[in-house]
């Protein structure tokens, strides 16, 4: 029997279903549903929002949101020079694992 990532089986959701629909009645959960659906694109907004308030905020003071490319190439050169050294300093020495 497959799982879902929550870990709960089919099983689980079906006795969830019909206790959702011995409680709230057939005719109720999709207006439930709707009202969830609704909910969660309103945080979603939200949320976006506020990344857009916080990056316009960022660029007005003059705060870079990206990260410069410069940087992360500057990075990669040292660690692969780090990796040539070390290579040349062990030879062809080898781990057997």
């Amino acid at each position: 029997m497959s799982t879902l990532p929550l870990f709960i089986s089919g099983t689980e959701i079906t006795f969830i279903v019909f206790i959702l629909v011995m409680v709230f009645g057939a005719d109720k959960i999709p207006e439930i549903a709707r009202g969830l659906g609704k909910g969660m694109r309103i945080v979603k907004d939200a949320t976006n929002d506020i990344k857009t308030e916080i990056t316009k905020s960022a660029e007005k003071h003059g705060i870079d949101t990206e990260i410069p490319t410069s940087i992360t190439s500057d990075i990669k050169k040292e660690i692969d020079q780090v990796k040539e050294d070390i290579n040349d300093i062990t030879g062809p020495v080898k781990r057997n694992l």
